[in-house]
């Protein structure tokens, strides 16, 4: 009787056993009420992501078959796309907060965060919401809602593999950040016509025109009698790669509109051979004064860089060493001998 009533307790004991180790792989990754997977294995599944920051701001990207783009199909960065990625796969548990500022955390994240949702094949995955930092700044107090487990009760402190800092900067809904930075990417055999016109100095404009094997230069709409192919294609080839230097964090939307009613001193239009056409304004970054007469005057404050509008209405900063090549033709073609002065003219600007 007594073997029969300790097989009887074992089996039990053995069953609770059984039991207890199902439930917890049944809840891994969920210790309490604190989740800890954040993690994403496989990110070539990720197909949209969207950012939403304690500003108010919302961006999102979207996987497209030649890259990432924002949810209109524009170009961004691809590169913070990876960093994000990267992130993803990386993330990894670094310790549960002390049970005493729960309440305090998360009344802090659930009024400032940084909101950010994760989609795979088109459905919604899981949510990463991140407050303060920890108090070292290696890692970020966050908190998890997925689709698999719900949304965590208390946050935790998570870190990325290898990395000593926080996560957040990674995610950023502030999208000037996101715009591509390049202008123009065109190969010389896809431009058709470059036409430069300067509005303060119209002896300097020029057009470069390609009708297959045939090349001409005109300036001021004059064709010139003798230019070698050769530095045709050399000026052509500027083209491959030119970017602006930042977006606009200065201008007001009311100042924006007043520049771009004002006259720009270059609109610079190229055509590829395929028909489409993008057109730069340019403009001197300038500030009024007044003279002794009380007469106001405007004057160039910088000499590095310049305002320049793009084919989409925003506005951003260039440097004049990135354009110049584009800009100063008559180093590449036999201009007008009055021409040999202009590069002074535009270094005293």
């Amino acid at each position: 009787m007594k073997k029969i009533i300790t097989l009887i307790i074992a089996i039990g004991v053995v069953s609770g056993l059984t039991y207890s180790v199902i439930q917890l792989n049944k809840n891994k990754g969920k210790s309490d009420s604190e989740l800890i997977e954040f993690a994403i294995k496989n990110t070539d599944l990720v197909d949209k992501i969207v950012i939403n920051d304690a500003f108010g701001r919302t961006f999102e990207v979207i996987r497209g078959t030649e890259g990432w783009t924002d949810k209109d199909g524009g170009c961004i960065q691809q590169t913070s796309v990876e960093f994000i990625l990267n992130a993803f796969r990386t993330i990894e548990f670094k310790g549960y907060l002390p049970e005493n500022s729960h309440d305090k955390y998360n009344k802090l994240m659930s009024s400032q965060h940084t909101k950010v949702d994760i989609y795979q094949n088109g459905e919604w995955v899981k949510s990463w919401y991140m407050g303060p930092s920890a108090q070292d700044h290696h890692g970020q107090i966050m908190l998890l809602d997925s689709k698999e487990y719900g949304k965590s009760d208390n946050p935790v402190i998570m870190k990325l593999k290898g990395v000593n800092g926080i996560i957040e900067p990674r995610f950023f809904a502030d999208n000037k950040k996101w715009l591509c930075t390049n202008i123009f990417a065109v190969q010389s055999y896809r431009i058709k016509e470059v036409d430069l016109k300067f509005y303060d100095e119209p002896e300097r404009s020029f057009t470069v025109q390609k009708d297959g094997p045939n090349m001409h230069v005109l300036q001021q709409g004059k064709p010139l009698a003798s230019v070698d192919t050769a530095m045709i294609f050399r000026y052509l080839n500027n083209y491959q790669k030119i970017h602006f230097d930042i977006a606009n964090y200065e201008l007001s939307p009311e100042q924006v509109d007043s520049m771009k009613a004002s006259t720009p001193f270059c609109v610079l239009s190229l055509t590829k051979t395929n028909g489409s056409v993008t057109k730069l304004k340019c403009f001197r970054i300038k500030q009024s004064e007044y003279t002794p007469t009380g007469k106001v005057e405007y004057r160039d404050i910088d000499k590095d860089r310049f305002w320049a509008e793009l084919p989409t209405g925003e506005v951003v900063k260039c440097q004049y060493f990135v354009f110049n090549p584009l800009f100063l033709g008559h180093i590449y073609f036999p201009m007008d001998i009055s021409m040999l002065d202009v590069e002074n003219k535009t270094q005293e600007k």
